[in-house]
């Protein structure tokens, strides 16, 4: 190792430190607001340690049946609504990746409009209501099921992909859908994962479709709960919470919403992690 290599080292490691740092002090910060009292909120005495612990939020909120109806609803429409994603933009992109396909150009550029491109909100809540998807889970599946950016990885992924594999699939007497399932997907473990991570993320976090195409309480997810908690829709007075009970919701909602938001992803990313950033690479070898 030379004296530069040394140097190197020792700065890429102060650097990447003080990433590290800022990267999760705001949510360690929000963690620990999320615990502290409203007059220590109130008085910013709250930074990386809870004060004045307590849990009163926390219990409000888990003591509504309601929030435990919408939660389960998130888990239902996010699991449904990528799988359905996934198949789509699995198809779409492997029949894109054929580069002898008739239309092959009109296609991907169909593909590409809808990204500059919309009809509006307007058209699109009359399109849905006239459909009859209103206060259903597809109002919120459908309109989503592919998304441009991760169609365009996944082609530049199935791309990439030696066609000698798929030619001898197809001497040893595979069909099609038989090379896309026995020979593709099991080489695109990276890509998919991935592409299930973005649209998993994507689902659960959304709450504006829910917002505007259902008026059911029971059918919201729970990012419509914890939106409506925020707006005052619902609040601690509803539960029949005292004064001060509602004054400390009021303090640490927003740090409450955001923990209860964000930790299942965190959960569930270790688990992918590792195929993250070779499924993102391997898609953007090839435009």
């Amino acid at each position: 190792m030379t004296r530069g290599y040394r140097v190197f080292q020792w700065f890429n490691g102060v650097v990447l430190t003080l990433v590290v740092v800022v990267t999760l002090y705001p949510f360690v910060n929000i963690l620990a607001r999320s615990f502290s009292s409203q007059t220590a909120i109130s008085s910013g005495e709250v930074n990386l340690i809870p004060k004045g612990f307590n849990l009163t939020t926390y219990k409000i909120v888990a003591s509504d049946p309601m929030f435990w109806t919408n939660y389960r609803n998130t888990v239902v429409y996010t699991v449904v609504a990528t799988f359905i994603a996934m198949v789509m933009t699995t198809c779409y992109a492997y029949v894109l990746s054929k580069k002898h396909l008739k239309g092959r150009k009109v296609l991907v550029g169909v593909a590409v409009f809808t990204m500059f491109f919309s009809g509006g909100l307007i058209p699109n809540y009359v399109l849905i209501t006239g459909l009859g998807l209103k206060n259903s889970i597809w109002a919120i599946v459908l309109p989503n099921a592919i998304s441009v950016f991760n169609l365009l990885v996944m082609k530049a992924f199935f791309e990439s992909l030696p066609q000698d594999l798929e030619e001898a699939a197809a001497i040893d007497g595979l069909n099609t859908y038989g090379i896309l399932w026995k020979i593709v997907l099991p080489l695109s473990k990276a890509v998919i994962a991935t592409m299930i991570l973005f649209y998993a993320v994507s689902f659960w976090n959304s709450w504006f479709a829910a917002f505007l195409y259902m008026d059911r309480s029971e059918l919201f997810p729970v990012t419509v709960y914890l939106r409506n908690l925020i707006a005052g829709a619902t609040g601690a007075d509803s539960f029949g919470a005292a004064a001060a009970e509602v004054t400390q919701v009021g303090a640490n909602i927003q740090a409450v919403t955001i923990v209860l938001t964000v930790l299942p992803i965190l959960v569930v990313y270790p688990f992918v992690q590792r195929y993250f950033v070779s499924g993102v690479m391997l898609g953007a070898v090839k435009g």
